[in-house]
């Protein structure tokens, strides 16, 4: 027999939930690492022989499955969590968001960034695709990234673009002050930004249109061929709401997805957040050219947008993902409230228990979320796959007793149950803490921007308590 080989880290006696083709679930499994990859998993007492590691994790009690991708997340509204509620996504949009993004400042957003990185961090989240649009100038941009690596966080920031204003974003009453450049300069200032951010970078920039159902044409196209050209994805907000395929359709004739695929820009590159309205044509379209889809369900109930066609997308093909939409859509960047809603939401739309199981959820939360992010390899547990992480602590009382880890995962399970989180073989978080990270002080410089910024913003009315449920009273004493 050989000798065992040198190793860096060694998690035992988990139940590791690989995520691979046979879904495989080690009960008394363990994972090796070496530096940024891992090199064996199989059951603990097998890899014991086969390794000597530098360090071991005794995770007896815990399951360890792939690190979680956040398909869809904007970090820079981490300022804003709890503000808006109530309000339909058109309200919600012009008399919270935009307001909101009109008001915030580049430190506003490296704060609000760094403070939404070590939520991930913390909830097992080890890649964000983070769709960053207030402010978008250069060096915001470039210093959101930098807070996001720092934190340890491996993806993309999705640089969010609006270019020339167009007769429907005219239409919905878009304000004038969002539009800070024009469709070249988009174009051109994301370039430079994603020449800043090479493919050494574990976080890169992403051309990404705000929205396709009022953006500017030209300005998806250049941005479709900007990610071919450097080899990464484009990204953006498609048929969220419920008139945005007619309003679309009203304007030029096609759906947005119809478009896209007739305009040759629905490829292996397309990463569409949210894809709620899709007709069977476009369900089909998206699948049948490899392109992406993040799926939101919490952010899509909270703002009663729907939900969207799940069994269609996943059948046809398409890579679908999860997201949590940020903090101000939903509350918490929790993939596994994601998940459990997963379930939830198209098993109450299609008023079938089936329609989505626990194991499907897991791969769009690990697995499928790396296709969609352009990780090689990665959102699986098997030898040479990339070493993102999670240990997630099963003993709890909310937790026990475990039949299925999977199960349990999936409804059980909460963010505040991970323990430890690696990406890129680096622990980023452990012990309750992120390794160099003042918490306690970030979270003090979070709560004084956020107070900055609903001042200037004059939020004062949207974060009085029931405030449209007392006017709705008042209305009714007054007229009885």
């Amino acid at each position: 027999m050989s000798a065992p080989r040198p190793c860096t880290l060694l998690l035992s006696g988990a139940q590791v939930v690989t995520v691979d083709d046979a879904r495989t679930v080690h009960p008394d499994g363990a994972v090796a690492v070496d530096g940024h990859r891992i090199v064996d998993v199989g059951p603990t007492a097998d890899l014991a022989a086969r390794w000597r590691p530098h360090r071991t994790v005794d995770c007896r009690g815990s399951a360890v499955l792939p690190g979680f991708t956040d398909a869809h997340t904007h970090l820079f509204q981490s300022l804003a969590r709890g503000i808006g509620d109530g309000l339909a996504i058109g309200r919600w949009l012009n008399e919270f968001m935009w307001p909101y993004a009109i008001h915030l400042d580049s430190e506003d957003a490296r704060i609000a960034a760094r403070l939404g990185a070590v939520e991930a961090a913390r909830a097992g989240i080890t890649t964000v695709v983070d769709h960053h649009y207030a402010p978008s100038d250069p060096e915001t941009v470039l210093a959101v990234a930098d807070a996001i690596e720092e934190i340890g966080l491996r993806g993309a920031v999705a640089r969010g673009m609006l270019g020339d204003r167009t007769a429907v974003a005219e239409a919905r009453g878009l304000p004038t002050a969002l539009y800070r450049y024009s469709t070249d300069q988009e174009l051109d200032l994301t370039r430079q930004c994603m020449a800043a951010r090479g493919a050494e970078s574990r976080v890169r920039v992403w051309p990404a249109p705000l929205n396709l159902s009022y953006g500017d044409r030209d300005l998806v196209r250049g941005s479709a061929a900007l990610a071919r050209e450097h080899g990464v994805r484009w990204h953006t907000h498609c048929s969220e709401g419920a008139k945005d395929p007619q309003s679309f359709l009203d304007r030029h004739g096609k759906r947005p997805v119809a478009w896209l695929a007739a305009e040759d820009l629905l490829d292996e590159h397309t990463t569409l957040a949210h894809a709620v309205w899709l007709d069977e044509e476009e369900t089909e379209a998206v699948g049948a050219y490899g392109a992406g889809v993040a799926h939101c369900p919490c952010s899509n109930a909270y703002l009663a947008s729907g939900a969207m066609p799940w069994r269609g997308l996943r059948d046809a093909g398409a890579v679908v993902a999860l997201g949590t939409d940020g903090p101000s859509a939903g509350g918490r960047q929790d993939m596994f409230e994601v998940m459990k809603q997963t379930l939830f939401g198209q098993r109450l739309s299609r008023l079938d228990p089936s329609a989505v199981r626990c194991e499907e959820a897991i791969e769009a939360a690990t697995r499928d979320g790396a296709r969609y992010a352009g990780i090689e390899g990665g959102g699986v547990i098997r030898p040479g796959s990339p070493a993102d992480l999670v240990v997630v602590d099963l003993t709890g009382t909310a937790v026990q007793p475990v039949h299925r880890a999977v199960s349990a995962l999936v409804y059980s399970a909460r963010a505040a149950d991970v323990v430890m989180t690696l990406v890129d073989g680096r622990v980023v978080y452990e012990n309750g803490r992120c390794p160099g990270v003042d918490e306690e002080a970030l979270a003090a410089h979070a709560r004084e921007r956020a107070e900055r910024m609903v001042r200037r913003a004059d939020f004062g009315a949207l974060t009085e308590p029931w405030r449209d449920g007392n006017q709705d009273r008042r209305r009714r004493v007054a007229t009885s």
